[in-house]
This record gives C-alpha cells, sequence and structure tokens, in this order.
C-alpha cells in the first residue's frame, strides 16, 4: 500500500534535500524520539543554530520524517512500497536508502507506541431487535402504536455489556439520517485531514 503524502508533508520533508546526511540522520533520532517521548522545542532551537535556519523549518522538517515514519508504521508499508512513495520527493539514492533503514529498524517500537497511545473505545458486537404494534387499548379501539425494541451488545476491554434502547420508527429514522450524513461528514478532505493528525 502507498502512502498518500499531502503537498505540505512533501515541502516539510524537501528541506532534507539541502543538508548532509549527517544531518538527516540526526533529524530521524530527533523525530523517532519525538514519537517515544513526546516533542521539545528546545531541540529544535538548538538545531536550527547549528544549522543556519530558523526553527520553524528545523521544526516542519523533524515533524514531517515524524508523519512518515508514523503513517508507514501504521499501515504496515513494506519495503517496495516505502520506496515508492518516497519516491515523489525527489531524494537522492543515498536519503532515500536511510530514510529506509530508519523505517525498517523502528517500525514495530512505532506500531507499539501508537497502539499504547490509541483510546479503547467501546466496540459493536450484536444487535438484536423487535417490532411491537399496539393496536387497540380499552379506551381507544382502533390505534396503532408501533415501538422499536433493540439490544445492543457491545465489548468493552474484553467484557461484554448490553444495553436496551425503544423507539420509534420516526425517531429511527432520523437516528438513521444524522448518522448517515456523519457518515458522509468523515469521508470528507477536512475531516480525513484532523484524524490524521490526530
Amino acid at each position: 500500500m502507498l502512502l498518500m503524502l499531502e503537498d505540505e508533508h512533501k515541502e516539510h520533508l524537501a528541506f532534507l534535500t539541502s543538508v548532509g546526511l549527517d544531518v538527516v540522520q540526526e533529524f530521524c533520532k530527533i523525530s523517532l524520539g519525538f514519537i517515544k517521548k513526546g516533542s521539545n522545542p528546545k531541540m529544535y532551537q538548538a538545531a536550527a543554530s547549528k544549522l543556519g535556519v530558523d526553527a520553524e523549518t528545523v521544526m516542519h522538517g523533524v515533524e514531517g520524517l515524524m508523519y512518515l515514519f508514523t503513517e508507514s508504521s501504521k499501515l504496515m508499508v513494506n519495503e517496495i512500497d516505502f520506496q515508492d512513495s518516497i519516491m515523489t520527493l525527489g531524494f537522492p539514492e543515498d536519503l532515500k536508502g536511510l530514510l529506509l533503514q530508519q523505517y525498517l529498524e523502528n517500525r514495530k517500537e512505532i506500531r507499539c507506541i501508537l497502539s499504547e497511545m490509541s483510546m479503547d473505545l467501546p466496540q459493536y458486537h450484536n444487535l438484536e431487535w423487535r417490532f411491537d404494534v399496539k393496536l387497540a387499548s380499552r379506551s381507544l379501539k382502533h390505534q396503532i402504536d408501533p415501538t422499536i425494541l433493540l439490544k445492543l451488545h457491545i465489548a468493552d476491554s474484553g467484557e461484554r455489556h448490553t444495553q436496551v434502547l425503544q423507539t420509534d420508527p420516526s425517531n429511527l429514522v432520523h437516528m438513521t439520517n444524522v448518522l448517515d450524513k456523519a457518515l458522509q461528514e468523515m469521508k470528507s478532505q477536512h475531516c480525513r485531514r484532523i484524524v490524521r493528525n490526530i
């Protein structure tokens, strides 16, 4: 699976072509350290003063590498697909080889870190439903009162929980419409960018 990089990330990573391999290797170490321990703005200032560029350029370069490594690890991109993904960046062969080496050496550890950081949300397991219709009562001989009973089974950290819900058909149609709109919104470019950054 190829990794699709946006133009913004390509611009951030383009800075790496203007510095030497030893600097790129140091950037890789910094970005991998940030993935493991979190960001440290002081390191950006120190690296920027050594290279003679502004701290924001260094920050974008390191964050671009962090994004490249985390997304590749998340998608378990293989060696060939990783090389094909960074081919569009116009890196020289020695730089591509260095990035590939850093990725292959650290992807298992990055995946472990990402799995620890992920939220453990309840997951859908099963749904049972029943449709009830009340046709008459003692006071009203001709009435139709439909209700839908839903029994939702969810798994939360290995434990199973059950929720019983009751609704009428008009509310159920409204809920499905709202959920459908939410799913369509999640497919938008803006939401995908936000989710990717989270």
